[in-house]
């Protein structure tokens, strides 16, 4: 592929938000920089922390002729206004829109269900919006991670910030791994290779 892939991590930065389940794409990319034994740093110019790393058929930070050159990023804004932090990183690497892939929460999935797509609406989340208006496109990839609904009368904008509970995260660190699978296939053997084996 060429230029190689962006995958973006959805989620609001700070200690503050850190274990939130609007997080959940930064906990994935945190998982996919520990494989590659690379940390995030922020280049100059952009509001974005990224990590470059490559994935082949021997997983994150393989090296070899099969591995492609993937840029781990995730933005310093707030969610509404990652747009422009993506945009910039996709211009700046000159990777298609098409290579682009967003990990991001998903209400209407039940916990840890991944369902990976191409394409499609913002469904109410603010940060598919943003990155929908700044890249003047839908068409990336997503990589959907459901946490469910919220109990009772309990607000949806009041559960997407507040903490993943104790409770579930054993099995939250084994879902963010499988994730992390996720991502890995769809960037070495295709979106379709990748729901076959992983949507949920």
């Amino acid at each position: 592929m060429a230029n190689g892939w962006l995958v973006v991590g959805l989620g609001n930065p700070g200690p503050t938000y850190q274990l939130h389940r609007h997080n959940i794409g930064y906990l994935v990319l945190d998982e996919l920089a520990r494989r590659a034994g690379a940390g995030f740093s922020t280049p100059r110019g952009m509001r974005a922390e990224v990590c470059e790393t490559r994935i082949g058929p021997l997983g994150t930070g393989a090296i070899g002729p099969d591995a492609q050159k993937v840029i781990l990023a995730r933005s310093r804004t707030y969610m509404n206004e990652l747009g422009g932090p993506v945009s910039g990183l996709v211009k700046y690497h000159r990777i298609p829109v098409e290579q682009v892939i967003a990990v991001h929460d998903e209400l209407d999935l039940d916990q840890g269900v991944l369902r990976l797509k191409k394409g499609g609406g913002d469904n109410g989340h603010n940060g598919l919006k943003s990155m929908r208006a700044s890249l003047g496109s839908g068409d990336f990839h997503r990589v959907r991670f459901g946490i469910g609904r919220p109990p009772g009368r309990q607000a949806p904008a009041d559960f997407v910030l507040s903490d993943f509970p104790a409770s579930v995260r054993p099995e939250l660190e084994v879902d963010i791994v499988r994730a992390a699978d996720a991502i890995e296939a769809l960037v070495t053997d295709g979106l379709a290779a990748a729901q076959n084996r992983f949507n949920g």
